[in-house]
């Protein structure tokens, strides 16, 4: 059944959430109180870059299910279902900020003058659902309409969020009143996904647990990757070794230089927080958060290990992204390596093909902007991979190496195989898996 829906928000959460519902047929607005932002999105245009994002947008805004407004108060007014999807940023105390979700509610309080249901859909510390319920009635002028709060936690990933609501694996319905509960649940029926109904707070929690425990596979196998350099293991056999244990399983099992994005870093951060709150020392959520922030230097060790001193090279940095198919930069590995190559000393050449725009806010003058992977390798002391985007790992090794000034690779995400590397002549530094070293360089070093 087509139900009308007031997406509040047109961050990541809540444009591919409300473009998604729109095109299996709801009637959706997505309302923000950013004019620059709705302006762009009534011209046909996207503030993210999402894969199949941009034509799913103008398909539903074409067929009449879409539509983008200002105009949030009236907005509430004409809908039957109120999404918040408002963004819940990492405090300074780790903490994550919900500032945002509560001005949504005290503006949906103003406003409700007929029994509604709320949806949050942003991600919330536990017991933020009660407390959106109070914030709402304190605000409405009749306090005596019924209303409900409903928790809908979101796990889309970015660079396939658009396939993965469309496929989605599961959704989670975090309601006081059954008649709530499936009222949202039903919003989802046409994807025949399968429905878990759980109490407001346990909602909560599954979408930080989720989050907190692929970001402990992460954190364990970069782990166990510092450890097989050691000695001499291959930790890209280990994790197939492991992976195909059914009780463990293959995802979230590959080796590099740590997460980043816009949800595991505040997330872990969060849920720490909340344990520390409740009196629970999370020994093994801090470590996983430890691990992470360390293995993002891992390159700059390895690279300082090939060259010496840093000062004066020229070093080109290949991926500035957190992961392919997204621009998003927050907390990428790039953010910590980049500003430390320059603290060293180096010239830094960088290049992604589609996050230069967003890099440029984060790096201004600091570093050179290339324009092509070849372009930006070409006469640099080493090249960094650091996002491992379709372009960079395919690159042609004859001409990687006739470009760079010297043939050294320091590769984050394990691009390529280190026996190809050898067959190529290029020095090969990547994440626990012993370097393959350039005899004909006549380096005096052996790494291991």
């Amino acid at each position: 059944m087509m139900r009308t829906i007031a997406m509040i928000g047109t961050g990541y959460v809540g444009l591919v959430n409300g473009t998604c519902l729109a095109h299996i047929g709801h009637q959706v607005q997505c309302c923000d109180a950013n004019l620059d932002k709705i302006e762009l999105l009534q011209q046909g245009s996207i503030p993210i870059y999402e894969p199949g994002l941009e034509a799913l947008v103008a398909e539903n805004v074409t067929a009449g299910r879409l539509s983008f407004t200002s105009d949030i108060a009236s907005a509430i007014e004409q809908s039957e279902l109120l999404f918040i999807a408002v963004g819940t940023p990492m405090s300074e105390t780790g903490a994550a900020d919900i500032s945002y979700v509560r001005a949504a509610a005290e503006l949906i309080g103003r406003h409700l003058t007929v029994s509604k249901t709320i949806v949050i859909k942003s991600t919330v510390p536990l017991g933020t659902g009660r407390n959106v319920e109070n914030w709402i009635r304190m605000a409405m002028p009749d306090p005596h309409i019924p209303f409900d709060v409903v928790s809908n936690p979101e796990f889309l990933r970015e660079g396939s969020a658009v396939a993965d609501f469309m496929k989605m694996e599961r959704c989670i319905v975090g309601a006081i009143r059954p008649e709530a509960a499936k009222l949202v649940a039903d919003c989802f029926e046409p994807l025949g996904t399968r429905t878990h109904f759980t109490s407001p707070e346990s909602a909560e929690m599954i979408k930080y647990a989720a989050n907190a425990f692929l970001a402990t596979k992460i954190s364990f196998i970069n782990a166990v990757a510092n450890l097989c350099e050691r000695y001499g293991a291959d930790v890209e056999d280990v994790a197939r070794g492991i992976g195909s244990d059914s009780r463990i399983g293959s995802a979230f099992l590959r080796a590099g230089i740590g997460y980043g994005g816009s949800c595991f870093p505040k997330d872990t951060h969060a849920l720490s927080w909340m344990a520390d709150q409740a009196g629970y020392e999370f020994g093994l959520l801090k470590e996983v958060i430890h691990t992470n922030e360390e293995q993002k230097y891992m390159l700059l060790r390895k690279l300082v290990q090939a060259l010496g001193d840093l000062h004066g090279t020229k070093i080109a940095v290949l991926g500035l992204a957190f992961k392919p198919n997204t621009d998003d930069m927050r907390d990428a590995p790039s953010l910590a390596l980049i500003p430390a190559l320059v603290a060293a000393g180096a010239h830094v050449r960088v290049y992604d093909p589609v996050a230069m725009t967003e890099a440029r806010k984060w790096f201004g003058n600091s570093v050179e902007y290339g324009t092509g992977v070849y372009q930006t390798i070409s006469g640099c002391d080493a090249c960094m991979i650091v996002t491992e985007w379709n372009e960079f790992t395919s690159m042609d090794l004859n001409q990687v190496r006739q470009l760079l000034a010297k043939p050294i690779i320091v590769d984050g995400r394990n691009c390529y195989s280190p026996a190809i590397m050898q067959e190529h002549q290029i020095e090969y530094h990547s994440i626990g898996r012993t370097a393959t070293v350039n005899t004909e360089a006549n380096y005096n070093y052996i790494v291991s």
